[in-house]
């Protein structure tokens, strides 16, 4: 049974910075990519990131590239989403998710219950 479990969201002002934690089972983060999206009240889902299994490449969006970045422990079997110079919109309720696609980010099969980012404007 695949579990994803999310935590270190918060509320953090404008030009702050975050940490998302996600803890996989079994070997999730050695077999599949690994991704990161979100999704705040009344708009769609977006993926963030998606890191590959294989080669530790990465693709994100380009309004979180420069300023967000994705990693993963395999020893901790967790994924991390450092996430620095926050601005208002990107509040959201974050989800780390697998499989997912390096080339566009989606393509998610599972998922955690999400942890929620609010940084105010």
């Amino acid at each position: 049974q695949v579990q994803l479990v999310e935590s270190g969201g918060g509320s953090v002002q404008p030009g702050g910075s975050l940490r998302l934690s996600c803890v996989v089972s079994g070997n999730i983060l050695r077999d599949y990519n690994i991704g990161w999206f979100r999704q705040a009240p009344g708009k769609e889902r977006e993926g963030v990131s998606c890191m590959s299994s294989s080669d530790s490449s990465i693709w994100y969006r380009n309004s979180v590239k420069g300023r967000f970045t994705a990693s993963r422990d395999l020893a901790k079997n967790t994924a991390y989403l450092q996430m620095n110079g926050l601005k208002p919109e990107d509040s959201a309720v974050y989800y780390c998710a697998t499989p997912c696609s390096t080339d566009y980010g989606m393509g998610y099969d599972y998922w955690g219950q999400g942890t929620q980012v609010i940084v105010p404007s």
